[in-house]
């Protein structure tokens, strides 16, 4: 019997190991481990997004003088592509907190069930989307106003790319799971193996076969199928999750409903705010084709310094949640003023580096002096509005990290999305030109700032948690 006990007591320790083996959030100096995360995070962001950027550099270099056109296709799928896509990254970040909740209060099994929840969500998830999005795809293109000039290959672009959803997804549940025990190096890993490929069969796919819009799709899925499998062998060979246990054990209801009652509201704030540049991309397509290829190759830039900004918003949701389950109030505040001290920094430094060059940057997409002049106002005026958008995004993570995910879903709703929405419907036909879809970004991401600064001034999380410690302690 002693034996027995030996042997389980060891497995458990074995399991703690391995559950354990990235940051350790609730010890140590948070200076250091929030840049050791935030850093590997913001590098996959950035290195996906240079993935991205490769569809559209590739088709706008090698079909030649349908580079314009071709750009001008795959940018007007990027919004209607994010609408369908952020509900479940959005609940993605649920099962981030619940598994960093989990592995700050020790409990490893915990987060193997969340980790199997995490995964099916993601599964079932991505079926549904590829189903619903092939249905709505070229009615919403319609809608969006896309020309007809680029409708057909815009199209044809959608529908490759649905095909994809359950791997994109199921991509995106695994590196949750990594990020909520503190690990975010080996999603990078996988997404280097992947995007090499990628580009690679882009280059094979445009420029060796001659296919334009339909070869960067089809690059794009087989990419995805990558990564997702490379991550889902990381997943196996770190014991977070197995086989059997995948398809025999139960889904826990509590998991479940914990992961969708802090998910489920970024979700919808992502996509509400991807419905938002539906309706601002609506207002670029109206202006042309330059200015549409134009927006196309300024967003794939543009996201670069956003992934690098919102890396401390999740590095914030993940140090929070780990030390919101291990009873460390105190840490949670610190955690909180140094991804904003950290976030300032980092943003203020890269986004005046792609500024500096950003006329460079915006040749490697298109040669058209238009398309690159009307590019860099776009670049610009976006990334000084990053000033306020770490604001929201570091407090945002903050107050998800308790558990409180609905307030600054609905804060950002009505201060980004509401506000951009109305701006396009009322106020751009007043003045309807570049520069008035430009002005509401700076706009909507202050209001957004403001907003979610007064939510923690009233909430103070924090405080609350230690208030109900207090009494609990006194009560017993």
């Amino acid at each position: 019997m002693e034996e027995i006990l030996k042997l389980e007591s060891e497995e458990i320790e074995k399991e703690k190991k391995q559950v354990k083996q990235g940051i350790n959030m609730t010890e140590g100096s948070l200076w250091k481990k929030v840049l050791l995360f935030a850093l590997p995070l913001a590098c996959t962001g950035v290195l996906q997004q240079l993935f991205n950027a490769a569809d559209v550099a590739v088709v706008g270099q090698f079909t030649g003088e349908l580079g314009a056109h071709c750009m001008a296709a795959v940018g007007a799928c990027a919004s209607l592509i994010s609408l369908l896509v952020n509900l479940f990254i959005g609940i993605s970040i649920g099962s981030n907190v619940v598994i960093a909740n989990a592995v700050g209060a020790n409990d490893e099994r915990r987060v193997r069930k969340a980790a199997i929840v995490s995964i099916w969500i993601a599964l079932v998830g991505g079926i549904g989307l590829t189903i619903l999005g092939e249905a709505i795809a070229s009615t919403v293109l319609q809608w969006m106003g896309v020309p007809e000039e680029v409708f057909d290959m815009a199209d044809l672009y959608m529908q490759i790319y649905l095909i994809g959803m359950p791997v994109i997804l199921l991509y995106n549940f695994e590196a949750a799971i990594f990020r909520g025990i503190g690990n975010p190096k080996l999603p990078l890993i996988a997404l280097s193996i992947a995007g090499v490929i990628n580009v690679i069969l882009n280059i094979i796919l445009v420029a060796g076969f001659h296919m334009n819009v339909d070869g960067v799709a089809i690059a794009t899925v087989v990419s995805n199928l990558i990564s997702s499998i490379v991550l889902f062998l990381f997943l196996l060979r770190n014991k977070l999750i197995s086989i059997p246990a995948l398809f025999h054990h139960p889904i826990q209801k509590d998991l479940l409903a914990n992961i969708l009652r802090i998910g489920i509201p970024s979700g919808i704030q992502s996509s509400v705010f991807s419905i938002a540049n539906v309706v601002i991309q609506s207002g670029f397509n109206s202006l042309g084709t330059i200015v549409m290829a134009s927006s196309s190759a300024a967003i794939n830039i543009e996201a670069i310094e956003y992934n690098i900004m919102s890396s401390f918003g999740h590095a914030c949701t993940t140090f929070t949640g780990a030390n919101y389950g291990a009873n460390k109030i105190e840490r949670c505040k610190k955690v909180l003023k140094t991804c904003l001290l950290e976030g300032f920094g980092v943003t203020f430094v890269t986004a005046g580096i792609i500024i500096l060059f950003g006329h460079q940057l915006l040749s490697l997409f298109n040669s058209n002096p238009e398309v690159i002049d009307n590019g860099y106002i776009r670049l610009v005026t976006l990334l000084c509005s990053y000033f306020f958008s770490i604001q929201y995004e570091v407090i945002s993570g903050y107050l998800r990290g308790f558990g409180i995910s609905v307030l600054p879903a609905a804060l950002t709703t009505v201060g980004v999305c509401v506000l951009r929405i109305f701006w396009i419907l009322f106020v751009f036909p007043l003045h309807p030109t570049y520069q008035t879809i430009l002005a509401v970004f700076p706009l909507s991401l202050g209001s957004a700032a403001i907003l979610l600064i007064l939510a923690l001034i009233f909430t103070r999380p924090a405080n609350r948690r230690l208030k109900a410690m207090a009494k609990k302690a006194a009560l017993a």
